[in-house]
């Protein structure tokens, strides 16, 4: 119990001022985490075995993050001091207001988006608290931006992730290497494709707590990852922070969370003091039992072994009081860092399947991969790519994402997730490039062509006529099949044509209505077949015409099928005859005898 009430801030230990301070610190100096060597540095190389191989890198780039443990809740838990001191396991509960709201939104946005993730609000707001202190304890306008960008330490390789600058310094501000960013802490290039716009107002800002909620929740969620199931959400937290302490820091809090929370005023939430590889401002533990003071789990970097001392010189050679110069220190040469895996690629070949096509809203067949190789020609193993969708184009990996990051195996081949074919037609291009070094991409094409039937049938049975100056009885009902399945969502043309020979529209005959200018429409192309493949025409008119007319119909894929429309003329009406007069015959009358 000692350790777990260790992680709160003591009820006036510091000002106000004095708790932004130490907060801003912090918070410059954190994001998902990253393995570590055998001193505990922070490195780039392969991660753990427990990742999974679909995982992207770390949302954050491999930076600090806060390793403070929820308290132990008392019988009669507080609801908090006012003054962002949290000190009870009731405060700690609490929420500030706005990033609450943007939790719960991301959740009810995803809950449509995705189903099958089932992702709770109250992860996102675990993952919130180890990564920045809810926003630094809530510290956001009335939009949902935080107040001063929250950014982790510069990932230049001393301690971190040695990542160069992607963004220009658009998001962090540093033209050098990047940082991560906001209060769920993206780094540049992750923010650039997994960005969502959660507030509405046109832009994806990583600042904004409801912008990087609905990123987290997404990233989170893709793969397929089904959270409500142990391995997936162990997968997709370890996804965000390739950290087992990580991990079982986010699980802590997010049970906390589960056990009930509430709605605090934006700006008085706890701040936390206890970053991974780093000391805090106060002295004692870090709350995570394992009696290594407040390193969050040993990811400090160990102070420099002491040189041996120096030998006693002679009297005037610089012994003390001998009149020479001043001694020099012993210099030490700093060990040379050893060459990881994805320093040995030289260059990328293609390893897959190549000219993959498929049919829009289909998955394709094939699956690209890439071979990672040193200038000989040997193959690396245990290096990250990434593939990624370029372009405007609506194609994605499976789970609606457009990157994935693949670890390579022992033949250096990394096999990228399959791709469903968007709507949008045409080639698409996916390229692979390396994680951690700049190697000239690799790009893979591959083609989207439309949605197309090879066959159509009339859906009715009755005769198709009309009399002149008159309206067809039944609209024309069609079924489109594609090799015996449903042709849904496929391109259909209906013209009027002027016979067999000549497929070019009638200018005479049956119809599709009229345009705004009062002339007759005998081609449409505007028309699709619907989820069961089904299409109904609109109504049929006629003209003063009679005769046989040809409707001709096709599909996109050459399905074509040939109709008959008779119209006829009115029939005649016989007026009827009148009656003639008629002269009645006049009875004689009887003579007289």
């Amino acid at each position: 119990m000692a350790a777990q009430f260790g992680l709160r801030l003591r009820k006036g230990a510091a000002t106000t001022v004095l708790a932004a301070a130490t907060v801003a610190a912090m918070a410059a100096s954190q994001a998902p985490g990253v393995t570590t060597d055998g001193a505990g540095r922070q490195t780039t190389g392969s991660p753990s075995p427990e990742m999974s191989t679909q995982a992207d890198e770390t949302a954050s780039g491999n930076s600090r993050y806060y390793t403070d443990l929820p308290p132990l809740d008392s019988p009669n838990p507080s609801t908090g001091t006012g003054d962002g001191s949290g000190t009870t396991g009731g405060s700690e509960r609490g929420i500030p207001a706005t990033v609450l709201d943007a939790y719960k939104q991301a959740e009810a946005s995803l809950r449509e988006a995705k189903p099958g993730c089932n992702l709770p609000w109250q992860l996102l707001a675990a993952i919130g608290k180890v990564e920045s202190g809810q926003a630094r304890g809530g510290r956001v306008d009335a939009e949902g931006t935080t107040i001063g960008k929250i950014l982790g330490p510069q990932l230049n390789g001393n301690g971190f992730a040695n990542i160069s600058d992607t963004d220009d310094g658009a998001y962090d501000g540093d033209r050098t290497h990047d940082r991560a960013v906001g209060p769920m802490q993206f780094i540049p290039s992750t923010w650039e494709w997994a960005g969502r716009d959660g507030n509405d107002d046109g832009a994806e800002d990583p600042n904004n707590v409801y912008d990087a909620a609905l990123a987290a929740g997404h990233y989170l969620c893709r793969f397929d990852w089904d959270l409500s199931n142990d391995a997936n959400l162990r997968s997709a937290i370890l996804s965000y922070n390739n950290s087992t302490e990580y991990y079982n820091t986010v699980m802590r809090w997010l049970e906390h969370y589960r056990g009930g929370t509430h709605e605090i005023p934006d700006g008085t939430g706890s701040l936390p003091r206890n970053p991974s590889g780093g000391n805090s401002n106060t002295t004692g533990n870090s709350g995570n039992g394992n009696g290594k003071g407040n390193n969050g789990g040993g990811n400090s970097t160990p102070s420099p072994k002491p040189s041996p001392p120096s030998k006693p010189q002679k009297p005037g050679g610089g012994e003390p009081g001998g009149g020479g110069s001043t001694p020099k220190p012993p210099t030490t040469t700093p060990p040379a860092t050893p060459e990881t895996p994805t320093d040995t690629v030289h260059h990328l070949e293609n390893a897959g399947a190549s000219n993959l096509t498929a049919m829009a809203g289909d998955t394709f067949t094939g699956k690209l991969a890439t071979r990672t190789e040193t200038k000989a020609g040997k193959a690396v193993a245990k290096v990250r790519v990434r593939f990624t969708v370029v372009g405007d184009t609506d194609t994605t990996f499976i789970g609606g994402e457009k990157v994935a990051t693949v670890i390579t195996d022992s033949a250096g081949k990394a096999t990228a997730p399959a791709l469903v074919a968007g709507e949008k037609t045409g080639t698409v291009t996916v390229r692979a490039t390396v994680v951690g070094r700049a190697v000239t991409a690799l790009d893979h094409k591959v083609t989207v062509t439309a949605r197309r039937a090879d066959a159509l049938a009339r859906t009715g049975t009755a005769a198709l006529t009309c009399v002149t100056n008159g309206e067809f009885a039944e609209q024309i009902g069609l079924k489109a099949t594609y090799r015996g399945e449903v042709a849904d969502k496929v391109a259909v043309k209906a013209t009027l044509i002027k016979s067999v020979l000549d497929p070019t529209a009638n200018d005479k005959g049956p119809y599709f209505g009229k345009d705004a200018a009062g002339n007759p429409i005998r081609t449409l192309t505007a028309l699709k077949t619907d989820a069961d493949g089904l299409l109904t025409l609109p109504k049929l008119y006629s003209d003063d015409a009679t005769g046989t007319f040809l409707l001709r119909v096709e599909t996109e894929g050459g399905a074509t099928l040939t109709l008959e429309l008779k119209v006829e003329a009115p029939a005649e009406t016989t007026e009827p005859t009148q009656p003639t007069e008629t002269t009645e015959p006049t009875t004689p009358s009887p003579s007289a005898s």
